[in-house]
């Protein structure tokens, strides 16, 4: 259960609903009827949201008047997938006209989440009901139900754990499209911080999460052998990768004034690398610092020049 979410009041939306005048410093949530929304059951293949919200829009093809407009929410039942598709526009300009500040909504949800909730009609107003038929939660003429049926209120423990929101606009200090030109420069800062971490030791959490990327693309993979070999074998190359990043490291603080690195070779098990000294005390200097990295370093035969080596 979403507990946070689940202390807000909860609100039910429909056509014929009164006008509600929110209050601008209190946070509330809103349940849509199927007034706002279309939804489509259907048994897939796929295990993960995600695939599934692939085909979305596909399901839907004929189906809505304005497809472009919509978006897609998705949840996994038990034997099936639930596909809800709705307009957010839409949805966004009646709550305006109902006097519902959006600014002040923190979750939509829709009232197909709360199913099993739903063991009585939810009277809407003074001629429809929102009831579970046969499985689906359905708007019908109150002339419909027994005259003698218990009905029920809506309450925020009603409230589904998971929800959608709006896209921020009207007050926000950025519009959509800047918002996403930030994001876009959030992402690329945050991807180099990433890179430059990973040379730190941080190596082997991307490797992990590249492989659950991996097992949930191919789920396949998710015996433990097999997921073991491969994190094995990821780990094996990063540990690799990180000893040649501290190598040419090193070898980097080697170049000083006088010091010049001319050719430097590196493979899986070794390095060699030659550098110029400008004289005698210059390769002194350089022997030194070869020797406090654990490296061996040669002069070479007629010159001041050295030529310095290591197992990687």
């Amino acid at each position: 259960m979403n507990f946070m979410e689940n202390t807000k009041e909860l609100i039910l939306v429909y056509q014929e609903m009164r006008r509600i005048d929110t209050m601008p410093s209190k946070a509330i949530n809103i349940m849509l009827t199927p007034q706002f929304y279309t939804l489509i059951r259907e048994e897939l293949p796929v295990k993960y949201a995600y695939q599934a919200k692939r085909i979305a829009a596909s399901l839907f093809d004929g189906l809505l008047e304005d497809a472009q407009n919509h978006h897609y929410f998705v949840i996994k039942e038990e034997d099936s997938w639930l596909f809800i598709a709705y307009n957010p526009e839409m949805i966004r300009s009646f709550l305006e006209s109902k006097g519902i500040d959006v600014e002040t909504i923190s979750k939509i949800y829709f009232a197909e989440q709360s199913l099993s909730s739903f063991v009585s009609p939810v009277l809407l107003g003074d001629t429809d009901a929102l009831v579970n038929l046969n499985g689906t939660m359905t708007v019908v003429p109150q002339t419909l139900l027994d005259a003698d049926k218990r009905t029920m209120q809506i309450h925020k423990s009603l409230t589904p754990k998971n929800g959608v929101s709006f896209e921020a606009r009207g007050n926000a200090l950025l519009g959509t499209n800047d918002t996403y030109t930030l994001a876009a420069i959030l992402i690329l800062f945050a991807s180099i911080y990433v890179i430059e971490a990973s040379r730190y030791g941080n190596g082997s959490a991307i490797q992990e999460e590249e492989m659950r990327v991996i097992l949930e693309d191919y789920p396949a993979l998710e015996s433990s052998y097999t997921r073991k070999s491969i994190l094995s074998k990821y780990r094996k190359i990063d540990k690799e990768e990180r000893t040649k990043r501290n190598v040419i490291k090193s070898l980097s603080s080697m170049i000083f004034k006088g010091a010049t690195l001319t050719r430097l070779s590196i493979n899986d098990t070794k390095f060699q690398a030659t550098f110029e000294c400008s004289n005698a005390k210059v390769s002194k200097r350089l022997k030194a610092l070869a020797k406090k990295e654990n490296f061996v370093a040669v002069g070479l035969k007629n010159s001041n020049n050295l030529n310095i080596e290591g197992q990687l």
